[in-house]
């Protein structure tokens, strides 16, 4: 799409009657965290009994493993009221780790063998007792390393005005759900287009400890520093890259954005479909089981996506059923590495940038990709991933080499007309101040994530894992200098009580042997 086209977008938006329209984002972030022990090394310590139940506290849980914290907070209509829920769900969870520590960045370290990392345990009810097996059936089928890779997970929803004001400008006169579905995939076509300059601006993984790779050859550049640090001279985010978290056994899904039915058909076809290399793993049939299922996705949470159309799922019901049933209701953005220079794992000046770069992707035409088009962004983003930052770093656009510097120029410049619109339907100058500012990261590498990473990383003489370490300290230490802004200390025990009694609740409520529970699971999806 040309400026000119994103202009007139912009100038059918600017009359009274649609000028606000765009006010009421809704957001909510999801923040990953490993616990680890005061040496580094990945905690072996059960999640803290104080923050509740992993199972049923909605605001503080663990991902794939029971030292993997994650942190969620409520949807919010304010970037700073989310930023400071996320603060205070951190602090509250330090206060019940003892002498433990929140790990500062996405690439684990001080991890000898991936057995090290125990899979999040639920309790003994029938969906407690899924959610570990999948969790085992992960391990089995990729390995428990990669899955304690930490990110932050960024989910945004744009007010119904100003999907009306859109439909009424473009002469839409069907549903506005359908209007709404279809432009949010028109959105994610276009971020996935552009996802490299997501990896380049805010990637924050250019380093790992050599743990990590448990002896696997890579072909990718690494330098080393210090005693056991591997890094990219001029990479932005090796956890979004080979190494990270991808799956070369997904890699011919074809999973399409063009419409809802296809998004939907493609992933449930792979949950329906019989995996040629996991067949052999027993399965919730077995005495023993090591996966849920035999299928190519056990669950569609199984799939690697850096980004998903959402909606908020009614009990029992899985992701893509809620999506068949209401259409899309909101995005998550999961392309964001840990922030290591925030003790909350992403601050504000991210959230302004991503507010004003979807609203660009879902403004902007979106022509439909065929799957050659979803790889070219997918080589993209690996370019960038190892070698974003060297000198005239050349991607393909639409079929043509094109610098890094002359496509991130371009896309700016159109940033800063959304981003000028953005401030004058909320009476502030931050949009526009914030695109002004990372404009200059283009020209200048340094200035990214990763360029400052490994600068800093450099300069303190130490080893990754030690420089992270640091990291862990003085924000567990800012921490606890800082009062709470949102919730109180009394307050979140009193919901880690609750969540206990919730998950009583969900046990008594098991009628079915854990067997029967998950044949009537798979047989309904």
């Amino acid at each position: 799409m040309t400026t000119h086209d994103l202009t007139k977008a912009l100038t059918a938006l600017a009359p009274e009657q649609h000028k606000f329209a765009i006010k009421g984002i809704q957001r909510g972030i999801e923040r990953e965290a490993l616990r680890i022990q005061p040496n580094g090394t990945i905690s072996q310590q059960p999640h803290p009994k104080g923050v509740g139940c992993a199972l049923t506290n909605g605001h503080i849980t663990t991902d794939f493993s029971e030292s993997l914290l994650e942190f969620i907070t409520p949807v919010s209509g304010s970037a700073e009221e989310t930023l400071n829920q996320l603060h205070d769900l951190q602090k509250f969870t330090l206060s019940q780790m003892g002498d433990e520590l929140l790990w500062p960045i996405s690439m684990p370290c001080f991890i000898e063998h991936q057995d090290d990392i125990a899979l999040a345990q639920f309790g003994d009810s029938n969906i407690g007792r899924m959610k570990t097996l999948y969790r085992e059936g992960l391990k089995n089928r990729y390995g428990s390393m990669m899955q304690a890779i930490a990110g932050v997970h960024f989910n945004i929803s744009f007010p119904t005005t100003f999907w009306q004001s859109l439909q009424t400008i473009k002469g839409d006169t069907g549903p506005l759900q359908d209007f709404i579905s279809s432009g949010y995939l028109g959105l994610i076509r276009n971020f996935k287009r552009e996802l490299w300059l997501i990896s380049y601006l805010f990637g924050a993984s250019p380093a790992l400890c050599n743990s990590f790779l448990q002896g696997r050859s890579t072909d990718l550049p690494f330098k080393k520093l210090g005693k056991g640090t591997l890094y990219l001279e001029t990479g932005t985010a090796l956890r979004l890259g080979n190494l990270g978290y991808t799956n070369s056994a997904q890699s011919s899904l074809k999973v399409m954005y063009n419409s809802l039915e296809e998004y939907i058909a493609g992933l449930k076809a792979a949950i329906n479909s019989p995996s040629d290399i996991y067949g052999q793993l027993a399965d919730y049939r077995d005495a023993q089981p090591k996966q849920l299922n035999k299928n190519v996705l056990q669950i569609e949470n199984e799939f690697y996506s850096p980004i998903r159309p959402k909606r908020n799922a009614n009990s029992g019901e899985t992701p893509t059923d809620a999506l068949l049933r209401g259409g899309i209701e909101y995005i998550e953005i999961r392309a964001l590495d840990v922030n290591p220079f925030t003790a909350t794992g992403i601050d504000i000046e991210q959230i302004h940038f991503l507010d004003v770069f979807l609203t660009y992707c879902l403004l902007k035409d979106s022509p439909t990709m065929d799957w050659d088009s979803q790889q070219r962004s997918t080589e993209n983003l690996d370019t960038v991933v190892s070698d974003g930052r060297a000198v005239q770093v050349m991607l393909n656009r639409s079929g043509e080499a094109c610098s890094l510097a002359t496509w991130g120029s371009d896309i700016f410049s159109q940033l800063n007309h959304v981003a000028a619109y953005m401030d004058e339907a909320y009476g502030v100058s931050y949009y526009s101040e914030t695109i002004t500012r990372l404009s200059q990261w283009v020209a200048d590498p340094e200035l990214t994530y990763s360029g400052r990473y490994v600068k800093q990383l450099k300069e303190s003489g130490l080893d990754n894992g030690h420089f992270a370490l640091a990291l862990a300290r003085n924000y567990q230490q800012s921490h606890v200098d800082t009062p709470y802004h949102v919730y109180s200390d009394s307050y979140l025990k009193q919901q880690a009580e609750q969540s206990f009694v919730a998950e009583q609740t969900l046990k008594a409520a098991d009628n079915v042997t854990f067997n029967a529970f998950l044949d009537a699971y798979f047989n309904a999806n």
